[in-house]
């Protein structure tokens, strides 16, 4: 059977999050291997207020997660995601193939060389960048 690459974004419950992280971290895994999926990467994107209260929250600890697995087992896995008393919202994207690397590398926090060619990585301006900087503030200073 053909695997996909997929991502999915859930809002977990921050006082359920909070009490035990690496215990809700370990639950979203085991769903995904129970669906004889592959966890690709697992990490906390951010918290932040809700917009609007969900299950009686204002607070979410938003959750970006990377599988593989087949795409007739999704059911199974949004089903297990509903029926978790930690999670408040789903949301499950397929990636398109030429975009894995790249999320993968994101999610994981190591480095993508930029589409122009730049290879440093080290984040620093190209040569002659800083010059070009300094001569445009000096002429619009006069």
């Amino acid at each position: 059977m053909a695997k996909n690459i997929y991502e999915t974004l859930l809002i977990l419950d921050s006082n359920k999050y909070a009490q035990d992280p690496s215990g809700v971290a370990g639950a979203l895994s085991d769903m995904v291997e129970t669906i004889e999926g592959t966890v690709l990467a697992s990490r906390v994107w951010m918290e932040q207020k809700l917009a609007y209260p969900i299950q009686r929250q204002q607070k979410g600890t938003y959750w970006l997660l990377y599988f593989e697995a087949d795409g007739k087992r999704l059911v199974e896995l949004n089903r297990a995601f509903q029926l978790h008393e930690g999670i408040l919202r789903t949301m499950t994207l397929r990636l398109d193939p030429r975009l894995v690397e790249p999320m993968l590398a994101n999610a994981r926090g190591e480095y993508t060389p930029s589409s122009d060619g730049d290879e440093g990585g080290d984040g620093a301006a190209p040569e002659g960048a800083q010059e070009d900087v300094e001569a445009n503030t000096e002429a619009s200073t006069v």
